[in-house]
């Protein structure tokens, strides 16, 4: 921090915030502030103050887990930290009531408990300047323990530690963690620290001690324990531990190897990449049914969903390439994150903008056969499209004023924009010097906290670029250019033109690079474009017209570019980075209601599905092919077009050459098969009347394909999921079916009566589960009778974001909102956000991001059914 006033006792250390670059002025009074207001969460102002107070944190822990997952679970804690003043009560967060709290003493002394807005309020008269202990005795809250039958895990990210235990919750307030359990005898336990002793306590109970942490932030505390089985491996002289639970030995086997070699690999080029060896104590990973995220990187202790790394026999290309993509990405955060970790969560889009930048670099040797700039562009911009074109569009930096609304700025934006802005950074360092600015970051606020800013000024040294206007522009405000072509007359110095306008109307600029390709009648021609001004003069073609063009050719542009109508019909002559990037230049027109129509566009990407070889661009024609089909086109277009793009789709499922491309194709088919024929050839496969040459289906594969038929079978739906659990041996995915099956329901008063069931939070603890279950209610065939639950899911949100994990509103929204389609439920949405204008303001903009796809389907649908209708 520059020019810090000099001041004492509490006005210094209230001053001395690192989030704070500015200089601050002393009243002549000398008058100390007032404390931070006790508030519920934790505010900006108290997390300044207190990571201002606090030095030297350390909190010994001790849970004791009975067997019986409704049980109490006692923890006994010691908190010990040094203080710089002793001036204001000091605040201690704990979301759990009074009853909750058994003993309390700080400093040796009882102290009586007072409990104000989730915080237990440690008074001055008890503490004292320099070291202070406080000892907590409590029964720990459930919510964020996801306790199951017989295993548990926390996921305390970003502020739900102090849901279980009390604690100084904010990532720059970094401590060590010191853990024991207390477990059933046979359970197997991890922590973020070695594991440091094992004691049998009695024929019933076992105690895992483990080893101090290294310094970390209270989101990234974890513990696992349950009924696991254990493997370890030494990988390139590093020793891991992998707890799983799953019990088909010919899946594990098939998996173990590459999983581990996997994250081997990662933390090779981590260290190479960053010139800094892996910065922790140990390194282990657990895989959890139904976790609800891909991963989360605890530090030592990576919680991954089981089915995202345990992958069925023949998976297609994009399964394999997304388990290294997460593997890498998790990993990754060891450094960005863990090692440095944002001071406050308006930052949290730092670590995931480098966890993915670097998984999209660290999955490509390990894939030479893959075009990775065409991996990075269907990865990452139709994401990140989906919501820049929203009316919920949000800055990759986004204000947070308070902990408790942190989950609310996770989604697309940070995971998908924000690598691309990163890539357009790197054009502009060169690669070497953003690597070398990276190192430099992670050296000087290594087992620290830091912010963007100050990774800006130590890039800014390292070009003649003004990157603090750059990232104003790409980071702090929300949206995306949109790219017009105009002629001489209207262009740059007598010259064509590519302007670049802002929607919004504010004159932004967004600089970036990207190409230009021209086909010619016998040639081509590439343009390197750099787009830093209002308007960008285009070159004259090379003696002849072109019969197409494609904006944004290599991928490397951001925004809604103009297309050639004529560029489809040259795919045979673009190269797949450029035919990913016409792709999803016609989906962007067609979702703005312009050039390109619904059933035409059918068409054209059931040509481009039966032809292609790429398995990336086959899965994005067939995504938007499914979309279109199931969402966009009209009642009477679907029933004209179904028996031929089943047929269509059989047929290039089986000119496909191998079992991971059929399954590819086949998942679609599956998807879209509505006539008698297709669920009728459906229903035979699953029961094994029918066997496919080179389609291998494993449990999951014919337990999706179940609940498919359950759906499209309504008389059969009942037996077909007794069958299906019948054959299910694994008990989790036992569990899993058996909840889902009431979604599945012919009988609406039971699908009814599951929806209703949803309102209770302990219903809602497996999130994952929840959210597969609620898109069966919506499913496309469905939706009429499922608008009835707009409204009402709606109305939950709120309660949602409050008792659910950070993805869960928006995986709330999607699935009840995706496959929607008509006027009535586009309205069910703007008028439940027109009565209520003191809405959440970031639950509003979740929910304009998850109804984009509805508003636009419910306007294209009524310019189909009105086909004289203004355009």
């Amino acid at each position: 921090m520059k020019s810090l006033v000099r001041a004492t006792g509490l006005l210094a250390v209230m001053l001395a915030v690192g989030a704070c670059s500015e200089e601050v002025a002393v009243g002549e009074t000398g008058a100390v502030p007032a404390p931070p207001a006790v508030a519920a969460g934790v505010s900006e102002e108290l997390a300044r103050a207190r990571a201002a107070l606090i030095t030297g944190l350390h909190y010994r822990l001790r849970f004791e887990i009975p067997a019986d997952e409704a049980g109490p679970i006692a923890v006994q804690a010691v908190i010990s930290f040094e203080l710089a003043a002793n001036a204001v009560p000091l605040q201690l967060d704990f979301r759990q009531g009074e009853a909750a709290i058994r003993s309390l003493r700080i400093n040796g002394a009882a102290a009586k408990v007072e409990l104000a807005e989730e915080h237990i309020l440690l008074p001055v008269a008890a503490l004292r300047p320099g070291h202070n202990e406080v000892a907590i005795n409590f029964i720990a809250g459930d919510s964020s323990l996801n306790r199951n039958p017989d295993f548990l895990y926390t996921l305390f990210v970003p502020d739900r530690a102090r849901s279980a235990f009390p604690l100084f919750d904010q990532p720059d307030l970094k401590a060590r963690f010191e853990l024991s359990l207390v477990v059933p005898a046979g359970w197997l336990a991890l922590g973020n620290g070695p594991l440091a002793q094992r004691i049998e306590l009695d024929d019933a109970r076992w105690e895992y001690h483990f080893a101090p942490t290294d310094l970390i932030s209270s989101y990234l505390f974890s513990f696992v324990a349950g009924n696991f089985q254990a493997i370890t491996r030494e990988v390139n002289g590093r020793t891991m531990t992998m707890l799983h639970r799953e019990t088909d030995s010919a899946k594990l086997a098939r998996n173990v190897d590459a999983i581990f070699a996997l994250h081997g690999e990662s933390l090779d080029w981590l260290e190479h990449y960053t010139a800094i060896p892996y910065p922790f104590s140990k390194f282990d990973f657990v895989l959890i049914p139904g976790f609800p995220f891909g991963g989360m990187e605890h530090v030592g202790a990576i919680q991954y969903r089981a089915e995202s790394l345990l992958l069925d026999a023949s998976p297609p290309l994009t399964d394999t390439l997304r388990r290294a993509h997460l593997i890498a990405h998790e990993t990754a955060h060891m450094w960005f994150g863990d090692l440095v970790t944002m001071r406050w969560f308006d930052d949290v889009w730092t670590k995931e903008v480098f966890a993915n930048f670097l998984a999209d670099k660290m999955v490509n040797p390990g894939f030479p056969e893959v075009d990775h700039a065409l991996n990075f562009l269907v990865t990452h911009y139709p994401a990140a499209y989906a919501v820049d074109r929203s009316e919920g569009a949000n800055p990759i930096r986004q204000a947070l004023p308070n902990l408790n609304q942190a989950g609310q700025l996770y989604g697309s934006i940070i995971y998908h924009k924000a690598p691309i802005m990163m890539r357009q950074l790197e054009l502009i360092l060169g690669e070497e010097s953003l690597r070398g600015g990276l190192g430099e970051y992670l050296r000087q606020f290594a087992y620290g906290n830091a912010s963007w800013p100050d990774l800006i000024r130590i890039l800014d040294a390292r070009t003649d670029t003004d990157l603090a206007a750059w990232s104003e522009v790409w980071v702090n405000t929300a949206g995306r250019p949109r790219f017009r072509e105009v002629p001489a007359a209207q262009g740059v110095q007598g010259q064509r033109a590519l302007q670049q306008l802002d929607p919004a109307g504010l004159g932004r600029v967004w600089p970036q690079q990207f190409e230009l390709l021209r086909l010619y009648a016998d040639g081509q021609d590439s343009l390197a474009l750099v787009a830093a001004e209002p308007a960008s003069a285009l070159p004259p073609p090379a003696g002849e017209t072109p019969v197409a063009s494609l904006f944004n050719a290599d991928g490397l542009g951001y925004g809604l570019f103009p297309l050639d109508p004529d560029i489809l019909g040259a795919w045979d002559r673009l190269q797949p980075v450029q035919r990913g990037s016409a792709l999803v230049s016609a989906w962007d027109e067609l979702l703005a209601g312009s050039a390109v129509d619904s059933a035409v566009y059918h068409g054209q990407l059931l040509a481009i599905v039966r032809n292609e070889q790429d398995p990336l661009l086959l899965t994005l024609a067939l995504g938007q092919l499914q979309y279109l089909y199931q969402v966009l086109l009209d009642d009477a277009q679907q029933s004209a077009l179904a028996v031929s793009t089943e047929e269509q789709l059989w047929a290039t499922l089986e000119a496909q050459p191998d079992s991971s491309r059929r399954k590819l194709v086949f998942r679609y088919y599956a998807a879209l098969a509505s006539s008698g024929a297709g669920v009728q050839r459906l229903y035979d496969i699953w029961s094994g009347a029918l066997a496919v040459d080179k389609l291998v289906l494993a449990e999951e594969d014919r337990t999706e394909l179940a609940q498919t038929l359950a759906i499209r079978l309504p008389v059969k739906s009942e037996n077909i999921i007794a069958r299906q659990l019948a054959s299910i041996d694994n008990p989790d995915r036992r569990r899993r079916l058996a909840f889902i099956a009431p979604s599945l329901a012919a009988d609406e008063a039971v699908r009814d009566a599951f929806f209703a069931s949803l309102r209770e939070p302990k219903n809602r603890r497996t999130e994952n589960w929840v959210k597969d279950a609620v898109a069966n209610l919506h499913h496309p065939s469905r939706r009429q009778q499922a608008e009835k639950y707009l409204l009402p899911s709606l109305e939950l949100l709120e309660e949602i974001q409050v008792t659910g994990d950070i993805f869960f509103p928006s995986h709330w929204l999607q699935s009840t909102l995706a496959n929607h389609n008509s006027a009535p439920a586009a309205q069910t949405v703007r008028q439940f956000l027109a009565q209520r204008p003191d809405y959440n303001p970031q639950l509003r903009m979740k929910i304009l991001q998850a109804a984009d796809g509805l508003f636009r389907a419910s306007a294209i649908r009524a310019r189909q059914e009105s086909p004289t209708a203004q355009r």
